[in-house]
């Protein structure tokens, strides 16, 4: 394990309280200061703003009452923001602020940019720490408070990270809720991420927290994409991150022996702008690594422009994603034609026989 990325949720940074715990945030600047020290990169995804904002606040908020809730999470990220500068400096380490929201990600130019910080900060043996921008995007907060366990797999696969640590209040995936069945086990290794292992993720296990086992299930998806590898494991057991990066058996690990190349794991975690809705047989191209070309079409929507993601969708289900090379409007226009005949229509606009390019389509299994 080269390069690592630490997710510590809402619980485990206020302890099952409502403001930051200085305890622990040493003790992760602790275990990380002795990685990096050993040669190791290692980036956090650190939630609790939003919570910790309210307290300081002194505000209780309605379940949708989106404004209260990005206020304190302008004023929790700053709160948050120090304490984790203030542990890391024990150390003689810099952190550095990264807010990101999945449209900020959606941009194509912008996540290169982000490549390029990243690298930079790492090269500069500062740790970056990355939260949800919950100020600005009412996207993210929704009717809860966010899903930084989707944000965590999107920054390690992202940054070609080798394993994603999830700290938790939960010490792994059991068979079934160990907070209903007393008898439930503990599963070590997930290599596999079927129907069985979906079936058994659970909801939110905290008020504060909004991360519940079936956003952990989806990031682990997301890992194995990038060929990482991700741990969900206990906040509480003692030195959790050195053990889980030294191989120890903690918590569930999720392996990953297969990866996509990086744009196309950028194409699946990206916001789609709209949508071209393909007939069956384009539909077996496409599941078949195929080019999708306009005879299969039955229509797009958006409006979206060349370059944008799109989601394909066929029998009302998205089979993949994609980027035409065509806007919704000149789709529209061919849509159903033959390749000759479309190029006839669009002229010279028309540089590939193709809508979307066999290699600018990523299956959605």
């Amino acid at each position: 394990m080269e390069r690592v990325v630490i997710k510590v949720g809402t619980s485990s940074i206020t302890m099952g309280g409502s403001t930051p715990s200085s305890s622990f945030m040493d003790t992760v600047a602790e275990q990380i200061a002795e990685l990096k020290n050993s040669g190791k990169e290692v980036l956090i995804v650190s939630s609790g703003a939003v919570g910790i904002g309210l307290k300081a606040m002194n505000a209780k908020p309605k379940p949708n009452e989106v404004p209260i809730k990005q206020a304190a999470a302008s004023v929790g990220q700053g709160i948050l923001m120090q304490k984790w500068n203030d542990s890391f400096q024990k150390h003689g380490i810099n952190v550095a602020q990264i807010l990101i929201t999945l449209d900020d990600y959606s941009d194509r130019d912008k996540v290169l940019n982000l490549n390029n910080t990243i690298s930079t900060l790492l090269d500069y043996n500062v740790v970056p720490i990355f939260n949800e921008n919950d100020a600005i995007s009412t996207k993210e907060i929704g009717p809860t408070f966010g899903d930084n366990d989707t944000l965590s797999a999107v920054i390690a696969s992202r940054a070609d990270a080798d394993l994603l640590v999830i700290l938790s209040d939960v010490s792994g995936l059991y068979d079934s809720n160990p907070k209903d069945n007393p008898d439930a086990k503990l599963i070590p290794v997930v290599n596999k991420i079927d129907d069985t292992i979906l079936s058994i993720a659970g909801g939110p296990g905290t008020k504060m927290g909004t991360g519940g086992m079936k956003t952990k299930i989806k990031a682990a998806k997301l890992c194995q994409d990038a060929g990482c590898m991700m741990i969900i494991a206990s906040s509480a057991e003692e030195n959790v991150i050195l053990r889980t990066v030294n191989g120890d058996e903690v918590g569930t690990l999720f392996t990953s022996d297969s990866a996509i190349s990086k744009k196309r794991r950028w194409m699946k975690s990206a916001r789609s702008c709209g949508k071209i809705v393909i007939d069956e047989g384009a539909m077996k191209a496409v599941q078949a690594h195929r080019s999708l070309l306009p005879v299969g079409v039955k229509f797009a929507s958006g409006p979206f422009e060349p370059g944008k993601v799109v989601d394909i969708v066929c029998n009302n289900e998205i089979i993949a994603k994609g980027i035409p090379d065509y806007g919704s409007e000149d789709i529209n226009r061919v849509r159903g034609m033959r390749s000759e005949d479309a190029k006839c229509v669009l002229g010279t606009k028309m540089k590939h026989k193709d809508v979307i390019r066999s290699e600018n389509i990523v299956q959605i299994v």
